[in-house]
């Protein structure tokens, strides 16, 4: 059985593309730092479902103590599928941003690849087959007032998945980033009304997590194989 792990599965978008790969065969490691109890309900979910699914929990952040996690689970395990879906955001325009602020955001939403998917990468270029998928976001694509530090990470990631699909790309693992725009959640909720979004979403709606779950599960499908190295809007025709 193919092992993935998806960090940040605790949240609406992670849960939905756990419940995704778990449904289609994988065996699904729900990671979480501080959202213990909602990892728990999602893997809960996922095995209640048929499917086979952990926890594990560590802060992403944090090097030493993501390759210490890392290597444990390594211990029993092979992972072929990561999905980097760890993000944070903190809004204020940058003449007002504190250095905490911006890095803080920088720490947790781009240091984090690397923090995790480093670990991971010589065990599976063993295997001669893999799929990494970050998910980025559209403010990473074109910028958003308020999230320069935001924005800076999300690119951030996608020069290093374009990087990093050449240096891995003759051992059978594709890289690539999933880059949503207004996706129904309920941080999303509290910031965009149904008007705003029928103003700035040509398909009239916001997305769903099961939207981003099914381009996940496709990119990490054995079908996906020639796709790698690409930056994929997922935004209602917003760009």
């Amino acid at each position: 059985m193919i092992c993935a792990l998806v960090t940040g599965g605790s949240g609406e978008i992670g849960a939905a593309i756990c419940s995704r790969l778990a449904n289609s065969g994988l065996h699904v490691f729900v990671h979480a730092n501080k959202s213990r109890e909602r990892a728990e309900s999602v893997k809960n979910s996922v095995t209640e479902s048929g499917g086979s699914a952990e926890t594990v929990y560590f802060d992403a952040a944090d090097a030493d103590a993501t390759r210490t996690a890392i290597e444990q689970l390594l211990e029993n395990n092979v992972i072929q599928v990561l999905i980097n879906n760890i993000g944070l955001h903190d809004d204020v325009p940058m003449a007002g941003m504190s250095h905490q602020q911006w890095h803080n955001i920088i720490n947790v939403s781009l240091n984090s690849f690397y923090n995790v998917t480093q670990p991971l990468l010589l065990p599976m270029i063993r295997t001669r087959w893999g799929r990494i998928i970050t998910i980025s976001s559209i403010s990473g694509i074109i910028g958003n007032r308020g999230q320069a530090n935001y924005a800076a990470a999300k690119s951030g990631l996608h020069g290093a998945t374009r990087s990093l699909a050449l240096e891995v790309a003759s051992r059978g693992i594709t890289v690539n980033a999933v880059a949503p725009g207004i996706i129904d959640t309920e941080m999303s909720k509290n910031t965009f009304d149904i008007n705003k979004i029928k103003q700035m979403v040509p398909m009239q709606r916001a997305g769903t997590p099961e939207d981003v779950a099914s381009l996940v599960y496709y990119l990490a499908s054995k079908e996906a194989a020639y796709i790698s190295g690409q930056i994929i809007s997922i935004n209602g025709a917003m760009i």
